[in-house]
């Protein structure tokens, strides 16, 4: 089970894909990953989920990493007494704390009294994804008396955004505390937190999550981005969440902006994810439009660790179609002879913060100067890998660990082959081993060379301090 390509697949599972046949196809035809959305469905359902995941892992012997996806804090207009409401350019709109009374075409309650702790007038309200657009002309603690600057229907129930404040919300709810605890009993891989605005928001989760799961900072808010060092640096992986970023902020900066945070990640050698629509029509056609195709190879072209399916896979009719369709997108982007020239121009320098990031540094530059048939890294904790796929080598990385837990969170890391072993007492050892793993992994042959990092003294996490060269026999 190979991958012939660095950027991984994650491939989000729902109605229309939760048997384990569609999974195990939807996992040959190139799924790296799998997210459970917990903004859809039940505990139960996506228990389900997992457990054929888990079994699919055992079937074909490859570490299978799963994806926890946090609903977050998502903010919402109350009810309306009579159905959806017109609302008119330039028309007065009153929003308040009153749920009781429904509303109607000059009001509707906002059951967030925080939202208007750091409403001003000016400020601008986004309603029903950005459709209809609100100007504060008045607020108080418990209302704000709006202008309606883009009109429209409006529907009960519809999301809210603000994008010119930072909310005074913790980005964990009541149910993101539940659905968490029940996702680390289940022994999910990595956790993704909605709508994160500062670094503390990331904090808070780590000290919940205690090192059972690695950390996903989903960027979709201005604040995030004005952030975006912090950010980054206190996550273990980023995802460029473009659908509320894109409602929050102009749509013509978005593309900008994307490229912007998978820069900050590859430099602080974090992980980063795509993610939104990015082959939308497949939902309801078996093919992509070019522009979608484009936007794939778009972040392929810049490194992204990985590319993400929603929709498409989760409730689409053509989730096993949207997965080979994507793998193919990847594959031919990645054979293209600018790929390699694109990587290059992109990489950004290393600063060498530690032991591990120089030896990241020094393998690339040795497997280019050896022609090595691949790089391992032998660890524990999985850091040593990161740092290695930080450098974007030609040669494969194999991320060779005794810990099942670390190889499924290297399943999403850009150009790792995650291989879970034994655990190597000595370096003898970690070299045989290594050159096993490349030989029956099908990435080199007898007498080919292979360049390890690992650290002394093994097993413990965070002591890569040496490279050795071997010989495959």
């Amino acid at each position: 089970m190979r991958r012939h390509r660095h950027a991984k697949i994650i491939a989000t599972l729902g109605p229309a894909s939760d048997d384990a046949q569609t999974i195990a196809a939807m996992f040959e035809a190139g799924a790296d990953v799998f997210r459970l959305n917990f903004s859809h469905g039940s505990q139960q359902d996506h228990a389900a989920r997992l457990r054929i995941v888990r079994e699919l892992e055992q079937r074909f012997g490859r570490p299978v990493g799963v994806l926890l996806d946090l609903q977050g804090p998502k903010l919402r207009i109350g009810r309306f007494a009579d159905g959806p409401v017109p609302l008119v350019p330039g028309e007065p709109f009153r929003l308040d704390l009153d749920s009781a009374a429904p509303g109607n075409a000059q009001r509707v309650a906002m059951p967030h009294p925080e939202v208007f702790a750091v409403l001003r007038p000016g400020m601008t309200l986004l309603l029903d994804d950005g459709r209809i657009r609100l100007v504060v002309e008045d607020c108080g603690p418990d209302f704000a008396v709006t202008r309606v600057a883009v009109g429209g229907r409006l529907s009960e129930r519809k999301g809210v955004n603000i994008p010119d404040a930072v909310l005074p919300l913790s980005a964990l709810t009541d149910k993101d505390r539940s659905d968490l605890a029940f996702g680390l009993e289940l022994g999910v891989d990595w956790v993704a937190l909605s709508f994160v605005q500062r670094a503390a928001d990331l904090e808070e989760l780590r000290g919940l999550v205690q090192g059972r799961a690695g950390i996903v900072a989903k960027l979709e808010k201005p604040a995030a981005i004005q952030a975006l060092d912090d950010v980054v640096a206190c996550s273990d992986a980023v995802m460029v969440a473009r659908g509320d970023l894109g409602v929050e902020m102009p749509p013509e900066q978005v593309p900008a902006i994307q490229k912007r945070i998978v820069h900050a990640c590859r430099r602080l050698g974090r992980p980063v994810i795509v993610a939104t629509q990015m082959l939308e029509s497949m939902v309801a056609a078996p093919v992509p439009t070019r522009a979608e195709a484009s936007d794939v190879a778009t972040a392929v072209y810049d490194g992204a660790d990985a590319v993400m399916l929603s929709a498409e896979s989760a409730s689409g009719a053509y989730p096993v179609e949207a997965v080979r369709m994507m793998d193919s997108i990847i594959s031919r982007t990645e054979g293209d002879p600018y790929y390699r020239e694109a990587i290059d121009a992109s990489r950004v320098a290393s600063s060498a913060d530690g032991v591990a990031d120089a030896i990241g540094h020094a393998v690339r530059d040795v497997t280019g100067l050896l022609r090595a048939a691949a790089t391992v890294a032998y660890t524990t904790s999985g850091y040593s890998a990161f740092r290695m796929a930080r450098e974007r080598p030609c040669t494969p990385i194999l991320g060779i660990t005794p810990s099942l837990q670390t190889s499924r969170r290297l399943a999403m890391v850009w150009g790792v082959h995650a291989v879970h072993s034994a655990e190597a007492p000595d370096l003898a050892d970690v070299s045989d081993l290594a050159c096993r793993a490349v030989l029956d992994h099908g990435f080199g042959q007898r007498g080919q060379t292979v360049v390890i990092s690992a650290g002394v003294p093994f097993g413990m996490s965070g002591t890569t301090n040496l490279i050795r060269v071997a010989q495959i026999q």
